[in-house]
């Protein structure tokens, strides 16, 4: 077919640009190895967080957020130190504003809403000026990952049906047609049908080659977190050894390789060591894909002990630092931590990513999120505590013990009850008073001094061994392979850069392969509901500039 702009890769930022690029009048053709049924990427599996400043729904939560804190936080925890951040940096300004600007007002006139409790994720390293969010940030939609994707899919849709946008499912990217220094064109394999559901592995069966030319090309392709060869390829020696095993927080056809592929034609891929993987990983009961990691959303209040038994030390509580954590867990030498709670704290802290893991809010179902705030966890949480792998249930610390050591590595050191029972004895005498040494037992109190913790996110302070609070909970904490933070290296206009620093004609990038703007703009910390705005930020800038490109 003729197409103006080639779009490679059919998640929310190829999603994003379609729609910016049809919308100026542009005929779009989108390009995937997955079929139809995969339309939306990873966005729609995710929970829908947003990062938003003083919006809204912050102040009606007496929260007070700014321009200048978020920038401060920004950049304490994006750590910016080489000379390639030069785009990283000028990206992650023009994000700061569109996320205390237009970002809310733009999506909710596409019909987007939010839910009205704000999440306070990645508290921080406890420096005023180091990684965290100072205040709570993460604005969850209403809807969770579909209600993120239906608005740009709903526009897409609408012009595929006038004509301005082709759908090419099945059409894997082998490589970029390059001419006279300009990238004009994909070529690739064509891959037999599919009907395999959502997110499942599927044929990779060639049935035909293809070759299709425009005058732009924006490659959306995503990340390199379902290529567990790749990430440990990636992986730095500031986060210690790379693990031996991981959960897969993405599918398998989150492979990486158009970052290959555009490297070829001449783009500059800078930051491949920046990532972004959690430790609070679950092995689905009912998996998706194969090797199907949940990661854990949890509140402060579990107490966190790595494979060996030992606490860890602040500021490494639950929420606070994701990659301070992985640091320190990485130099234990094994793959997994623990964390012990109690039924009370389960049913008001725990949350689980992923749309399908919260039905309440995907289903905008009402009656279903008023369950929240009643006793009981919500309904998924108590099906993985009831038929996951990595859960133990106890009514005593002996038998709590017992449990885990059942399900422990046979090459970790087996826990010792007693050694156990004494790390909780000695943080449940720190609640005796309303002061205290303990500094996660002061972030405990802290947080519930915030309206939206204390209604849905942190349970009241309670000695772990209190009998009316059980029974005890053990969950085995996984790390979980998620985001990329580096990428192709594109400038203000989503432009790739060569590796002279010059501009690579034809070649845009948007979304997780371009390290969510610029090759990098979190950099080395992420402040969480930024890799959704990523996406739809840098798929906005880069439909907009092909548009006008070949206008």
């Amino acid at each position: 077919m003729k197409a103006d702009v080639i779009i490679v890769g059919a998640g929310i930022a190829g999603l994003v640009a379609a729609a910016e690029v049809a919308d100026a009048g542009r005929r779009v053709l989108l390009v995937d190895q997955e079929g139809e049924q995969n339309l939306g990427g990873q966005a729609f599996w995710s929970l829908g967080g947003l990062f938003l400043v003083d919006s809204p729904e912050q102040r009606r939560l007496g929260v007070r957020d700014s321009l200048d804190l978020a920038r401060q936080d920004w950049f304490g925890s994006a750590q910016f130190d080489r000379e390639d951040d030069r785009w990283p940096r000028a990206w992650a300004e023009a994000y700061l504003d569109f996320a205390a600007g237009e970002k809310r007002s733009w999506l909710h006139g596409m019909g987007h809403r939010i839910f009205p409790v704000v999440g306070w994720a990645e508290r921080g390293d406890g420096r005023a000026n180091g990684h965290g969010n100072s205040v709570p940030r993460f604005h969850i939609t209403w809807g969770t990952g579909p209600g993120v994707v239906a608005p740009f899919e709903r526009r897409v849709r609408a012009h595929a049906d006038a004509g301005r946008v082709t759908f090419a499912f099945r059409h894997r990217v082998d490589g970029l047609v390059v001419e006279s220094g300009a990238v004009v064109g994909v070529h690739g394999t064509v891959l037999e049908p599919t009907t395999v559901e959502r997110g499942r592995p599927s044929s990779r069966v060639a049935v035909g080659e293809f070759t299709h030319r425009a005058q732009a090309v924006i490659v959306t392709s995503g990340g390199i977190g379902g290529n567990h060869d790749l990430v440990r390829k990636a992986w730095p020696a500031r986060l210690g050894t790379p693990p031996r095993r991981m959960v897969s927080g993405v599918p398998a056809h989150v492979d990486g390789r158009m970052l290959a592929i555009a490297q070829e034609a001449g783009a500059n891929l800078i930051h491949p060591d920046r990532m972004w993987h959690y430790v609070e990983g679950l092995r689905n009961w009912a998996p998706i894909w194969d090797n199907h990691g949940i990661r854990i959303l949890p509140g402060p209040s579990s107490l966190w002990l790595d494979a060996a038994g030992n606490r860890l030390p602040a500021p490494y509580f639950p929420g606070f630092d994701t990659l301070g954590t992985l640091r320190h867990l990485r130099a234990t030498g094994y793959d997994y931590s623990w964390f012990v709670l109690t039924q009370k704290i389960i049913e008001k802290e725990f949350a689980l990513s992923g749309s399908e893991q919260n039905p309440d809010l995907t289903g905008r179902d009402l009656k279903l999120l008023l369950s929240r705030v009643k006793s009981g966890a919500p309904g998924p949480v108590e099906a993985f505590k009831r038929h996951g792998e990595d859960f133990v249930v106890a009514g005593t610390v002996e038998e709590l013990v017992a449990g885990m050591n059942k399900i422990a590595d046979d090459d970790a050191p087996a826990l010792d009850a007693a050694a156990v029972r004494t790390l909780i004895e000695e943080r449940d005498r720190q609640l005796d008073n309303t002061f205290t040494k303990d500094a996660q037992v002061m972030a405990i109190r802290s947080a519930r001094t915030y309206r939206g913790d204390r209604l849905i996110r942190t349970a009241s302070p309670h000695r772990l061994l209190d009998p009316s609070a059980g029974p005890l909970i053990a969950v085995r904490l996984n790390i979980l392979s998620r985001k990329t933070l580096g990428g192709l290296e594109t400038d203000l206009d989503g432009r790739c850069r060569t590796g002279d620093g010059s501009v690579l004609p034809g070649l845009y990038a948007a979304g997780e392969v371009n390290g969510f703007g610029g090759g990098g703009m979190m950099g080395y910390n992420a402040l969480e509901g930024t890799f959704l705005g990523g996406c739809l930020y840098s798929g906005r800038v880069a439909g907009r500039s092909a548009a006008a490109q070949v206008g």
